[in-house]
């Protein structure tokens, strides 16, 4: 079982640019992850995919689907979404998942080409969650400097919260620390 995974991970990758728009990769101390969005900063939607290997044996996958525009917060152009990421979660004994409603910001900074500050945040109530999610809440902030024209890389916080569904259980941070990375771009 385990060794499909790692195969379906790779040929996933391997097929990315041929359909894809970015390509982002991540890791924090204790977790990688590798992010696929289909349509370029232009689109007026965003589609994604990605997956996290935390370690301990937790998988983590999401689905991401946004309406994206460029705006602007003062004079900063900005590209903006709103909409939905879905996450289903496997940790041995527990599994569970979400639908989490929210959005990003890519703010870039004129004065310094090439860089930019991204945040997102989506927080799914108990009645969009299942397994053992009694709710969930996804949040990362990064900073990213365009090295070249097709790849940039940044650095930044992720987390990944969920409350379990049992009372004596709590929550459970799925996955959360300081993270660095590289994106590219076809």
């Amino acid at each position: 079982m385990k060794a499909t995974r790692i195969s379906v991970l790779a040929l996933s990758l391997a097929a990315a640019p041929v359909m894809a728009a970015d390509l982002d990769l991540s890791l924090t101390n204790d977790s990688a992850k590798g992010q696929v969005n289909f349509f370029g900063n232009n689109s007026e939607l965003q589609l994604g995919t990605g997956y996290t290997y935390h370690e301990g044996g937790r998988h983590i996958g999401n689905v991401d689907f946004h309406a994206q525009g460029r705006t602007a917060l003062g004079n900063l152009p900005t590209t903006a979404g709103i909409g939905l990421r879905a996450i289903g979660w496997d940790d041995d004994d527990l599994d569970g998942g979400a639908v989490g409603l929210g959005g990003f910001a890519t703010v870039n900074i004129p004065d310094v080409p090439g860089l930019s500050v991204t945040g997102g945040l989506h927080y799914a109530p108990s009645i969009l969650s299942f397994g053992d999610s009694e709710d969930m809440t996804s949040f990362e902030l990064r900073g990213s400097y365009r090295v070249i024209r097709n790849a940039e890389v940044f650095a930044g916080y992720r987390y990944l919260n969920t409350d379990l569904d049992s009372p004596l259980r709590g929550d459970v941070n799925l996955d959360e620390g300081v993270m660095a990375g590289m994106k590219i771009f076809f």
